[in-house]
């Protein structure tokens, strides 16, 4: 196959260091590219690939180092963008994974929670999804429409699962 020029990627694995940084930005933006063209799971591969590339550049330094640091800052958004797409392809409890390791580091992380209280909801977590989004409020005030929103879904859903219970149990200890 005959490819365009630049349109050639080397595998992250058959990239050196100083090349899996410099690529992280691009697969970055393609990424975001992807997602806004609705192609959700090719962006969350993009996604992936940046991750495991700072990974793989993390494993090499000192837990807590400054280039430690400076690496999972790096990751941080590029996993919150990854969950975005799981969250649309209802992977729900690996954003309740990626999001929990986020919250652990970094416990003001807005969007960590808001995307965890989504997941959290689409589980039938109630108590949790309603602590999470209560924490997004806590951090930014100024989320509140969007929160309430997500609030109201969520209670309309569990009304409508309750109703579907009493005509579903109906008459079972008669």
């Amino acid at each position: 196959q005959v490819e365009p020029p630049g349109s050639y990627q080397q595998d992250p694995w058959a990239m050196t260091d100083e090349e899996k940084l410099q690529a992280v930005p691009q697969i970055h933006k393609e990424g975001n590219e992807l997602y806004r063209q609705g192609k959700v799971p090719e962006a969350a591969a993009k996604y992936y690939d940046a991750i495991a590339c700072l990974k793989n550049l993390q494993m090499k330094e000192q837990p807590g180092s400054p280039d430690w640091i400076e690496l999972d800052q790096k990751i941080t958004p590029l996993l919150l963008n990854y969950c975005q797409c799981k969250l649309q392809c209802e992977e729900y409890y690996e954003v309740l994974d990626h999001c929990s390791s986020i919250l652990n580091k970094y416990e003001d992380n807005v969007k960590a929670y808001f995307k965890r209280g989504k997941a959290h909801a689409a589980v039938w977590n109630v108590a949790e999804a309603q602590a999470d989004f209560a924490k997004v409020l806590a951090l930014d005030p100024s989320l509140r429409p969007v929160v309430s929103k997500e609030l109201r879904s969520l209670e309309a859903r569990l009304r409508e699962k309750d109703a579907e219970d009493k005509i579903r149990f109906k008459g079972i200890f008669q």
